[in-house]
């Protein structure tokens, strides 16, 4: 009975001698949302109860743009932002805008997990933050009303929508479409108004803003990759014991592992459901590039490397180092 009454109170929070607040933006049921929990759930074990985590999904305490700052300010522990709310920071996240630089999603681990991963989040570090994971959403796909997008010469003329990257307008302009910065809110509308031909996203946001409706082309393109940057406020992390710091950092190495199953499953599924419109409708057709196709646009686009060489926009290191990434 003794032993089972410690168990629950080291557990529920009470015994905590640390409270750690995870902020993030999506639903608890998103593989971000259960890697979240996961955490949690592992942290709280591997710590004995000493750090109670508490979740804040759906931006109940801040959106992506907020949070950075109540990071600095230690008013909450953690959060989970996707790369481009670091642009201003830490622009070598744009690193993986840069198209047809992974081969694929084992490609793309090793170089998180390698040498310029590091670099990366010791960068992140450097600017005040604690970098601990990069974790999943998934590579971007290109969808058009215009024509489909199979060879680069497809993507001439056509007007793209873009969030704000230098990356991404160099990347259009490489194969002479047209790139137009416009809000993810109002993608949908343009899309189906014909205000933009076509867009870049991963199949998470094609199919659960119905992108797919407005869209007659899908080509399956894997060419730029989106993600998250899972960081800690730097006070806390350094308020930590060492030992404490060792199961933050094992806890969270445990859902990354996690997270990238489920977001790899989430896409599949979503695929899945995108596949079975075009089929019952008819009225999407779906491409999937071939070796040959996915490195003539490699060709096409990779001449905009050079241009992100400085050590202030991306660097020569980064790019040459996940190139090379083995």
């Amino acid at each position: 009975m003794s032993a089972v009454a410690t168990a629950l109170l080291a557990t529920s929070g009470l015994a905590a001698e640390y409270t750690l607040k995870f902020s993030h933006v999506v639903s608890p049921n998103t593989p971000k949302g259960k890697a979240a929990e996961f955490f949690e759930k592992r942290l709280e074990e591997l710590s004995g109860g000493r750090i109670d985590v508490q979740i804040y999904p759906s931006s109940q305490l801040y959106n992506d743009s907020a949070v950075l700052k109540a990071l600095t300010l230690n008013s909450v522990q953690m959060a989970a932002p996707s790369f481009s709310k670091f642009g201003k920071i830490v622009p070598q996240l744009a690193l993986f805008d840069l198209p047809f630089l992974f081969n694929d999603m084992d490609h793309l681990h090793r170089v998180q997990d390698g040498e310029v991963g590091k670099k990366l989040k010791g960068l992140v570090t450097a600017k005040g933050y604690v970098a601990l994971s990069f974790w999943d959403n998934g590579f971007k796909q290109l969808s058009s009303s215009k024509k489909a997008l199979i060879n680069p010469s497809d993507a001439e003329g056509q007007k793209f929508r873009i969030m704000s990257s230098k990356v991404l307008e160099a990347q259009f302009h490489a194969v002479g479409a047209n790139p137009q910065m416009m809000p993810f809110s109002e993608v949908y509308s343009g899309l189906q108004q014909g205000v933009i031909d076509a867009a870049e996203n991963p199949i998470s946001n094609i199919w659960t803003k119905k992108f797919h409706e407005v869209q007659k082309y899908l080509t399956i393109s894997n060419h730029g990759y989106l993600g998250y940057l899972v960081v800690m406020s730097k006070k806390f992390w350094e308020s930590l014991p060492k030992d404490l710091q060792k199961n933050v950092a094992q806890a969270m190495n445990e859902a990354t592992e996690k997270e990238r199953i489920w977001a790899k499953e989430l896409n599949d599924e979503q695929f899945g459901l995108i596949k079975d419109y075009a089929k019952s409708t008819g009225k999407l057709e779906i491409f999937e590039l071939t070796p040959e196709q996915r490195a003539s646009w490699k060709k096409a686009v990779s001449k905009i490397y050079p241009e992100f060489y400085d050590n202030n926009l991306i660097g020569k290191d980064l790019i040459e180092g996940a190139l090379n990434t083995k």
